[in-house]
């Protein structure tokens, strides 16, 4: 059986959670924080998290994991179509990731935790989500999908990117990201909808206080 290591508070973990539920495909549950333990390392290079042990071996790096669910698990594909259509799907995954996950993280700690960031990243950050959700806004057809009629891999990069991207900004700078990208808040709402997604957000709530306590063991070092 796959092992997924992760936890339920890391939206790239649930992003993999969310396909695989989706799928139907089995795993177990391997609940780790990222650390740097030689242990740890010596089944995931990096130390982060998600990371998928598969028969052959570990896989690491949330859109790899995502090619291989979909060659395992071709009945229920994630990223489909024509060689174009599936470079979209791979192309707005991307620009999920690099221009709005990735900003957006680099003030979660004052966000949610409450440790202050710098004022000048504050402002790299504010214009790089106004970008990025208004490039996404342009490649994006939001019919009712990122790439179309069909949910794709896309979709799940943005239900749990725009998840913690969407409180940032409205925290921090008091932006509503969904308003600059028509059709972006209907999206949100149908991805959440999802029993799929009910679930694992139901996961996570539960999860939160653990992770709260593993946070604060962590700050306490520095």
């Amino acid at each position: 059986m796959l092992k997924l290591y992760g936890f339920d508070v890391s939206n790239y973990y649930n992003m993999i959670k969310l396909a695989m539920a989706i799928k139907g495909i089995e795993y177990e549950a391997v609940i780790t924080y990222p650390n740097q333990t030689p242990e740890y390392l010596a089944i995931c290079p990096t130390g982060k998290v998600p990371a998928l042990q598969t028969a052959d071996g570990v896989l690491i790096e949330t859109n790899v994991i995502f090619e291989y669910l979909d060659e395992l698990s071709p009945a229920v594909p994630l990223i489909f179509g024509s060689a174009y259509e599936r470079a979209r799907i791979r192309e707005l995954m991307k620009m999920v990731e690099l221009y709005i996950e990735l900003p957006a993280r680099r003030c979660h700690s004052e966000a949610f935790f409450g440790v202050p960031v710098h004022e000048q990243t504050k402002n790299e950050v504010k214009r790089a989500l106004l970008n990025g959700i208004q490039a996404l806004a342009r490649a994006a057809s939001f019919s009712p999908y990122l790439a179309g009629e069909k949910m794709t891999a896309a979709d799940i990069f943005f239900l749990y990117s725009m998840s913690l991207a969407s409180a940032v900004a409205k925290k921090l700078f008091e932006i509503d990201l969904f308003a600059e990208a028509p059709g972006a808040k209907a999206l949100f709402a149908k991805l959440n909808a999802m029993p799929e997604a009910r679930a694992i957000a139901k996961d996570q709530a539960a999860a939160k206080p653990d992770f709260d306590a593993y946070l604060a063991k962590a700050f306490a070092k520095t």
